[in-house]
């Protein structure tokens, strides 16, 4: 019985709302409702003492990002702990970003973190289109396709609400800072393509979510490889047109037919049972 969880990550949801974080969110309200006792810490205040410690008192170790967690915390849990990776990108390159090298695959010198990875009970890939570019790089055994994401309850009540309101003729383009990103791309394809276009500043999920509901369609040419794309699927789910790349991950899911309600209730009712069940099941071995 696993009923002791300690939770690693760069950053949590109240201190950043990135889609990773709201995810991780999202899965900790889930297994703390199955009686479990969960412990968070970020990545840099964690001490090999600590993971020490927990691992004394029965603790099974989830990691999320761990971009900020140090050599000698990875040589411990790989030593003596239970731990699965929560994989959101691509930690196995300095850059996270694998479309520098042809065919999404990096020469071996430019691995990094791989003994953290291939000892861990399980990794779990988002969707897999992301698995796929994973294994090209480490070619380890213990990969798992979560095939979706996680959302807190009252994003899947505002996402039903703005999958029924009546859409505005534009289509919305989001003010990313990143150039990855590639929100100038966007703006170019509208301007030449005579479309009538919204810029969407980031601002809090809830307030997010509103404003890119209103719209017809959503523009996103990201130039990197998205795990699964949250904002694809969020944009799918409020029954919203997408114009997008190769490039994100949830269209090669069957899921992703799907749209509008449809969307939202396998999202909320399959995907909230069975990824918590997954990564109690990879902690079990």
């Amino acid at each position: 019985m696993i009923n002791k969880i300690f939770f690693i990550s760069d950053f949590f949801a109240e201190q950043i709302s990135g889609g990773g974080e709201i995810n991780d969110l999202a899965l900790m309200s889930l297994l703390k409702s199955g009686n479990r006792e969960i412990s968070t810490l970020n990545s840099h205040k964690v001490t090999p003492d600590i993971i020490s410690s927990k691992h004394s008192d029965g603790y099974k170790f989830i990691v999320s990002n761990f971009v900020n967690l140090n050599k000698e915390c990875k040589e411990i849990l790989t030593s003596i702990c239970d731990y699965v990776i929560i994989e959101h990108d691509h930690k196995y390159l300095l850059s996270r970003n694998p479309a520098e090298f042809e065919n999404y695959q990096a020469p071996k010198e430019a691995i990094i973190n791989y003994d953290f990875y291939r000892s861990a009970k399980s990794v779990f890939c988002q969707l897999a289109f992301h698995m796929d570019i994973v294994n090209k790089n480490l070619h380890i055994d213990n990969l798992i396709n979560l095939s979706g994401n996680l959302w807190p309850l009252e994003h899947f009540k505002i996402l039903e609400t703005m999958s029924k309101v009546e859409k505005s003729d534009s289509y919305a383009i989001v003010n990313y800072s990143t150039a990855h990103k590639n929100t100038a791309g966007a703006i170019k394809y509208c301007l030449d393509n005579n479309i009538e276009y919204n810029l969407i500043d980031p601002s809090s999920p809830e307030e997010f979510l509103r404003k890119l509901g209103e719209n017809k369609g959503l523009v996103f040419f990201p130039q990197t490889p998205e795990t699964m794309s949250r904002i694809v699927v969020e944009a799918r789910m409020m029954d919203m047109r997408v114009l997008t790349t190769k490039n994100v991950g949830a269209l090669g899911e069957k899921w992703f037919s799907k749209k509008g309600i449809d969307l939202i209730q396998y999202m909320c009712h399959t995907k909230r049972v069975k990824i918590p069940e997954s990564i109690i099941g990879g902690l079990r071995g």
